[in-house]
């Protein structure tokens, strides 16, 4: 008679006791009929009813791959029921040695081939995860520098700063600015991944020139 309304208690108590012993609805491999009992749930039976609860989550984990299942769909009332199980699902039985039936066999079969398929499913997820780029953390940087007097050669000293090479550091635009009494500081613009290089790199770098570099000073400092 089937299962009756399976987005009833009685109806999934029923598919609950009918997945005791089985693994699927029809069968030893995914079919239409796991399909058809799927769809017709609301979502997932609740956890006092372990047998359908493991069912679901196995036939969940392929997605829209359901309907390529094996077999034709049927109406949802002939499924289920006592002697539902169709012939090509049962196992032949021993009559001389009974105590060799393994009635949950199935189950372990069911459990391997879930965790088969989840770890397939995590592998695939950590590929697709690895194949994206790292983001990569950069910073604006604009230093002020700042000359001895007003005899010191701005161009050599914009050299000077220049020549501090890195990985992860590329200079940017450059300017003078007055001071006074006609000193001029050198503005300089350089853009910094935070991982590679530091303020204090730079400013032990330029500082180093001491013949032309009195002062560096940080200015602005803005996250890109």
């Amino acid at each position: 008679m089937g299962f009756g309304d399976l987005k009833s208690k009685a109806g999934q108590d029923a598919l609950n006791e009918y997945l005791a012993d089985r693994s699927y609805i029809e069968g030893y491999t995914p079919s239409q009929g796991d399909n058809v009992v799927f769809s017709a749930l609301s979502g997932a039976p609740g956890a006092g009813l372990p047998h359908a609860l493991r069912w679901y989550n196995h036939i969940a984990s392929y997605g829209n791959d359901r309907n390529s299942f094996p077999g034709q769909k049927k109406d949802l009332s002939t499924y289920g029921g006592k002697g539902a199980e169709p012939a090509a699902s049962k196992k032949p039985v021993d009559d001389d040695d009974d105590d060799d039936i393994d009635m949950f066999g199935s189950d372990d079969e069911a459990d391997a081939a879930f965790e088969a398929e989840k770890k397939k499913r995590v592998a695939e997820y950590a590929a697709r995860k690895a194949k994206k780029p790292v983001l990569i953390a950069k910073s604006n940087i604009i230093m002020e520098v700042k000359p001895w007097d007003d005899e010191t050669d701005m161009k050599e000293l914009e050299q000077k700063v220049r020549s501090v090479e890195t990985d992860g550091l590329k200079w940017g635009s450059s300017k003078l600015v007055p001071v006074g009494y006609g000193i001029n500081k050198l503005q300089i613009m350089c853009v910094v991944e935070d991982d590679k290089v530091g303020t204090d790199f730079l400013e032990e770098n330029i500082t180093a020139f001491e013949d032309f570099v009195q002062s560096v000073d940080i200015v602005a400092f803005n996250k890109i």
